[in-house]
């Protein structure tokens, strides 16, 4: 874009500008008279400068050029000890390597320790503290003109600290430290409170967050140093900063720009200055990953220094874009590939997980399920063991116990009892007579042993099973008035009934039955 005068400075680098800017300011010639001169004079402005107040004089660009006429020989350079083999036999021109970026610091603020003393060692150092703050604006005074003396140098003789160091100790007077949150917030409220409502979205961070960020999410990260104390700097800011095109260009997300601003007078602000080697104000920087340099490397791809028009600080910023922008896209893509691929793999994973738990799950209710199987049949098989083992008890004691049934009494004080049987005994009504004094175990046992009675003969060398315990699968009870007859080894029949009566035979249904 041309700036009013029929130059295009967009066309020209940031060193360039920069030589520009410095060689008007001393000379104050036009632009379209003074870029011939200093393109004539290799940009060197030291020439350039003796040549506009000399006017005659020898020509140090013909010296310069007639000494790289005849150049030293130059010495072979070999990457590694594979590639000067290849070389030795290769006759192609080697490629010349575009020049790399300089390299962004990250800058961490340093927050400094305070320590104030108190009661009398307070009063005595107060002289020495006087004394302090007045060096400090006597060396503010002094760097701000060290600062102007600098800028008349060319760029490979300028000091990188000690200008902006001095300077810096007047301009953070009365600046208190803060943590890099609140100095961008202040930065913000301060530039709103000055400039009123605008476009510009600035970075509420410090400037090692803000640079992080832009690492992190692939973006530009263009910073703004000012300097209240500059004349060009409310120009600036009115003009060119808040722009509209400039806040559009800004402000849209296509561009991928993360804008952060100090002021020199914060400490961190001012720490950035004395990184970034800032000699003039206005001051605007565009850093991005370089990933051709290196691939976390972040490198200083554009700067704009000291006032300047609208378009040519749009074009600076859009040269910066559009060069490197295509390696950014590329980072993306690879960074997209390879999250595709990332989540690719943990799906892929997780299914395989998934599949895996499923199939142990089974697993295990199929082994579950065995061994349910398992521990039922083997209970099965221990209470068909048991119950059998208790059915041949049973029939021992029945065995035994039948020969130890009294016999039917003869005798005219015996009692005479009607027995209803039940269905599992064989039914019917058994009529018997038993001696009074017959207890009613008695009476139990003949009931359970009724059947061997009735079938023969005993065995009468059945013994009597150790440790069995039996128990009757019925009950005894009379009729009217109804009540049960427990098997008594102590209470006998005579006490119950007299000279007799009917007796109903209950069989006894256990609790597992009856459900």
């Amino acid at each position: 874009m041309a700036d009013g005068v029929g130059f295009d400075l967009g066309q020209l680098s940031s060193q360039q500008q920069e030589a520009l800017q410095q060689y008007t300011d001393v000379t104050g010639q036009e632009i379209k008279d003074a870029v011939p001169l200093l393109e004539r004079s290799q940009w060197n402005v030291q020439i350039a400068i003796a040549k506009f107040f000399d006017g005659d004089g020898p020509d140090l660009v013909a010296e310069a050029q007639a000494a790289q006429d005849n150049p030293p020989p130059a010495a072979a350079r070999y990457e590694n000890l594979h590639e000067s083999f290849l070389d030795a036999d290769d006759d192609r021109p080697r490629r010349t390597r575009s020049p790399r970026t300089e390299a962004a610091p990250r800058v961490v603020p340093q927050q400094p320790v305070s320590i104030r003393p108190r009661g009398l060692l307070s009063i005595l150092l107060t002289p020495f503290s006087t004394t302090w703050s007045l060096t400090r604006g006597v060396l503010g005074v002094f760097g701000r003109i060290i600062s102007f003396f600098f800028a008349f140098l060319p760029a490979s003789f300028r000091p990188r600290y000690l200008g902006t160091t001095i300077r810096g100790l007047g301009q953070a007077h009365g600046r208190t430290a803060a943590l890099p949150q609140e100095a961008a917030r202040r930065f913000r409220r301060e530039f709103e409170e000055a400039y009123g409502t605008h476009g510009l979205v600035f970075f509420e961070g410090g400037h090692a967050q803000a640079l992080d960020t832009a690492k992190r999410e692939l973006k530009f990260f263009l910073m703004v140093l000012i300097s209240p104390e500059h004349d060009d700097t409310d120009s600036f800011i009115r003009n060119t900063l808040l722009s509209p095109d400039v806040v559009s260009y800004i402000s849209d997300p296509s561009n991928n720009i993360i804008l952060w601003g100090g002021n020199v007078a914060d400490p961190e602000a001012h720490q950035v200055a004395n990184e970034y080697a800032c000699l003039k104000y206005p001051f605007s920087c565009m850093v991005c990953l370089t990933p051709k340099e290196g691939s976390t490397r972040m490198g200083i791809v554009k700067r704009l220094v000291g006032p300047m028009t609208p378009a040519a600080y749009l074009s600076g910023l859009q040269d910066a874009i559009t060069k490197y922008s295509p390696d950014l896209n590329g980072v993306r893509a690879e960074r997209a590939a390879q999250e595709h691929a990332r989540n690719l793999r943990n799906e892929q994973d997780s299914a395989y997980e998934r599949s895996l738990a499923r199939d142990r799950e089974r697993a295990r209710q199929k082994r579950e399920a065995e061994a349910a199987a398992a521990a039922a049949e083997k209970r099965a098989l221990e209470e068909a063991e048991r119950a059998a083992r208790q059915e041949e008890l049973r029939r021992q004691w029945r065995n035994w116990r039948a020969t130890t049934v009294a016999p039917e009494p003869d005798t005219k004080d015996a009692v005479r009892l009607a027995l209803n049987m039940p269905a599992s005994a064989g039914g019917g009504r058994v009529i018997r007579r038993f001696a009074s004094d017959t207890t009613l175990e008695e009476l139990y046992a003949f009931v359970e042993c009724y059947g061997l009675l009735q079938e023969g003969p005993l065995n009468e060398k059945a013994a009597e099973p150790e440790g069995y315990e039996h128990k009757y699968g019925f009950q005894v009870a009379s009729v009217l008035p109804r009540e049960t007859l427990h098997p008594s080894k102590t209470i006998t029949i005579g006490q119950k009934m007299g000279r007799g009566g009917s007796l109903v035979v209950e069989d006894l249904i256990d609790e597992d039955e009856e459900e």
